[in-house]
């Protein structure tokens, strides 16, 4: 078994112990906060990237620094743009219909996230030229 399988299974392992304790503090009435939301998420992080990302020593799937590897990233990069565009979008309207107003922090972030890839394209058009 390869390093990135033995990663993998124990990465989704431990991301499924995370996600069922959490649950189990959300069905027992306890309180589910910032630790354990970011803790599952940095699990599905770890582990996505271990299933996705193959290592050069042992030869297995696809590499980061190589040609392929850098496309897959620069365009699932900008598809997660996108994705998370249209959920701070659909959390900026939810959050109009929930609570009558809006928050001005996340219209902040909508907006920060609406400039954000024409600014970057344009600094980085700016180097080549």
């Amino acid at each position: 078994m390869s390093k990135r399988n033995l990663g993998g299974i124990i990465f989704g392992i431990a991301t499924l112990i995370i996600i069922l304790y959490t649950m189990y503090k959300l069905i027992s009435g306890k309180e589910v906060g910032f630790n354990e939301i970011s803790s599952i998420a940095i699990g599905m992080m770890i582990f996505f990237s271990t299933i996705t990302w193959g290592s050069k020593q042992e030869k297995d799937g696809i590499y980061p620094d190589e040609e392929l590897g850098q496309k897959i990233t620069e365009k699932s990069a900008k598809i997660s743009y996108f994705i998370l565009l249209v959920i701070i979008l659909i959390a900026v309207a939810v959050d109009q219909l929930v609570n009558g107003t809006v928050n001005i922090f996340l219209l902040a972030v909508l907006a920060l996230a609406m400039i954000t890839l024409p600014l970057v394209e344009f600094l980085v058009a700016k180097k080549y030229h």
